[in-house]
């Protein structure tokens, strides 16, 4: 015995003898509901998943020790205080959180009031529903092998409990449970691919995703809110290019317009301020490409400053605001897919008149005087607007400014702060003072968030954008040449634009133990390296299975000969599909199935009867054996049943044991039915 066998035992107090079956059962259900209930970890409270974890453990603990179920007026308490804790917690006990939340907590309660074969049963229809109720939450490739992982393992748990007699080793149970799993494939994809679709999100409600949007960008801007992107990895959207990509130094996501400023926050255009005509003259060459956007709970999208229309999106509609904001009419909770046509060379609102740009030069009175006075010194020396602009980029470009992702902080004069004393700042710092620094020199001028860059992977072609590309940039008006994006952050640091943000600033990964700077680093490298190949992965989960909206459903329907289907074309279609995919796991297994000898199943049959009657054959016992305790004068069957019984064990054992030929085996077995009908 190991030295681990034997800790082991002594923390359990159980002896060195083996397992019961009972307890090797018990344990191996409590192991699948711990991967039933490990993908909802990730959203459940914290107090929730503690409790889950102690009442597993406190199962498992009675399942080792022998010891009995605790009894109900223990178990009422506990259930009591779960529930008001879930209500306390929701303030509900309806909706996808708080009914999940509850399921979990009744799954692992249930474990310890298990007394019959059926409890078994409303464990194992929880455990299914609990695995199905995970997608509501993620829909990830991750998500979906914990799933497979999951089934196989109540599968086998359900086979287990089945088996009579001797039990087939674990890894014989597990292969049969993904067997089984395997021969639900075929019926799956039938159902994936024609089973009819209907607008919305497959998983969930939209009120439900609506509450678990992520927000990358927000919709105002103030010092230090866009630098809390710098180091996230997450992914905000992807971009396919149908011909060439353009530059890095072009690749500006526009996004969120900011006009209004209070001194401190910069803030969108109220709606009355806005109006739809907007002049644009497109020059050079489009670029078509298209966005696969994850989900973030606003409504605006991104699109390469800029786009030349409003794309199509299915079940929602796209508009443009005055400043050239393209946006949803719904919040984004779902990954979304939309064809752009975006120029980069391009004249906007050239002829603008100057009573509507006046809401582009207002200031809040009482801040920032340094900055103004400032302003008034440039005014002085510059012959023309355009001077004005590049007299300010030089300023930043000259003098002692720092890019840094932690500037010191700043009072209730932020620009003035950051012009003449600090100098260090992020992206929204520099923008900011720019466009107030314009403002002030009588040039209309605004904010614009949204991403700077972007990354192809080699490993599928589509551009990642991060929100660690999140960037804040400038438009100011100049006469004849309409608004003009002007990008202030390039004058203190160029790389930031033309290469990325990890040139500027080391971004770390891995927990902080690495830059991404590092190119020396080969394990950086080969970690990188297989980030861009999981991503490739994943952006193909993503667009082949998450994206089958309704519409390319039916285009693969158009694709196999069914222009302008119909549901009911839909339902006949996938049924016959669905009796083919039957067919093909069915029909291998019947022609490889072994054909029963006759005689054996007329002995089955027998064995059978006599059990029902209390009877029944020993493992060890033979015919003969079987036949002289059945006609024994212990034996509780009548004496016309006995002769009946034996005379059948007594031609069963000549057949067997005898060989006889063709002929006379089948009028044997003809006697042998007649028999076993007067064993009734």
């Amino acid at each position: 015995m190991s030295s681990l066998t034997r800790f082991f035992q002594s923390l359990t107090g159980l002896k060195s003898r083996p397992m019961t079956r009972e307890k090797a059962d018990t344990l191996l259900l409590l192991g699948a509901c711990a991967l039933v209930l490990l993908p909802h970890a990730s959203h459940l409270p914290m107090w929730i998943v503690a409790s889950c974890g102690l009442l597993l453990g406190w199962r498992g603990w009675l399942t080792f020790r022998g010891n009995r179920m605790p009894p109900r007026w223990l178990l009422l308490p506990v259930v009591a205080l779960a529930m008001a804790g879930v209500y306390w917690t929701h303030k509900t006990f309806f909706g996808r959180d708080a009914g999940v939340a509850m399921l979990t907590l009744l799954l692992t309660l249930k474990l310890l009031e298990m007394h019959a074969r059926r409890d078994l049963f409303v464990v194992l229809f929880l455990s299914f529903f609990l695995i199905l109720s995970s997608f509501f939450y993620s829909q990830s490739i991750g998500t979906a092998l914990t799933t497979v992982v999951a089934v196989i393992a109540l599968l086998t748990t359900q086979i287990s409990f089945q088996y009579t007699g001797v039990v087939p080793p674990l890894r014989k149970r597990l292969r049969v449970g993904a067997t089984i799993l395997g021969l639900a494939a075929p019926v799956t994809l039938v159902l994936f691919l024609l089973f009819p679709r209907i607008e919305g999100p497959l998983w969930g409600m939209p009120g439900d995703a609506q509450g678990s949007g992520r927000t990358g960008l927000s919709d105002s801007m103030s010092p230090g809110n866009i630098s809390k992107l710098a180091n996230s990895e997450e992914i905000a959207f992807r971009a396919k290019f149908e011909g060439p990509v353009p530059e890095k130094s072009q690749r500006y996501w526009r996004g969120i317009v900011l006009s209004n400023f209070d001194g401190r926050t910069w803030t969108p255009l109220r709606p009355h301020q806005q109006r739809r005509m907007v002049q644009i003259d497109f020059l050079g060459d489009p670029l078509h490409y298209q966005i696969t956007l994850e989900p973030h709970g606003r409504r605006w999208l991104f699109a390469l400053d800029v786009p030349q229309g409003l794309p199509h999106i299915a079940g929602n509609s796209a508009g443009f605001s005055q400043e050239l904001q393209l946006s949803a009419s719904q919040p984004i909770t779902d990954r979304l897919r939309y064809d752009v046509v975006s120029h980069v060379d391009y004249r906007l609102q050239a002829n603008e008149r100057p009573g509507y740009l006046q809401q582009w030069l207002d200031l809040p009175p009482g801040f920032n005087p340094r900055t103004l006075e400032y302003a008034g010194q440039l005014s002085r020396n510059a012959r023309s607007n355009a001077e004005l602009v590049d007299a300010v980029l030089k300023n930043f470009r000259e003098q002692n400014f720092r890019y840094t992702l932690e500037p010191p902080p700043l009072g209730r004069h932020v620009i003035d702060e950051f012009l003449f004393d600090t100098r260090a700042g992020f992206c929204e710092h520099y923008s900011g003072a720019f466009v107030v620094l314009m403002r002030a020199l009588s040039i209309p001028a605004r904010v614009v968030t949204g991403y700077q860059g972007g990354e192809i992977n080699p490993a599928d072609g589509f551009m990642t954008v991060r929100q660690s590309d999140a960037h804040a940039w400038a438009e100011v008006w100049l006469d004849q040449r309409g608004w003009v994006r002007v990008d202030p952050t390039a004058a203190v640091a160029p790389d930031r634009v033309e290469k990325n943000l990890g040139s500027v600033i080391p971004r770390r990964v891995l927990g902080g133990l690495f830059s991404l700077d590092a190119s020396g680093n080969g394990f950086v490298q080969r970690w990188l390296s297989l980030r861009q190949n999981l991503e490739a992965v994943t952006n193909t989960w993503n667009q082949w299975v998450l994206n089958y909206t309704p519409q390319r459903q039916k285009k693969f329907f158009e694709s196999i000969g069914f222009p302008d289907v119909d549901w009911q074309t839909m339902v006949s279609v996938m049924l016959a599909c669905v009796i083919a995919a039957v067919a093909v796991v069915v029909l291998p297994l019947l022609l490889q199935q072994k054909k029963r000898d006759p005689l054996d199943a007329l002995y089955q049959q027998f064995c059978q009867r006599m059990a029902r009657h209390g009877v029944q054959r020993e493992l060890h016992e033979g015919p003969r054996a079987y036949a002289t305790r059945l006609t024994s004068e212990a034996s509780p069957l009548r004496p016309e049943t006995k002769l009946a019984l034996a005379r059948f064990l007594e031609l069963y054992e000549t057949v067997r044991y005898g060989a006889p030929a063709g002929n006379t085996r089948s009028s044997h077995l003809s006697t042998l039915k007649s028999l076993l009908a007067e064993c009734r």
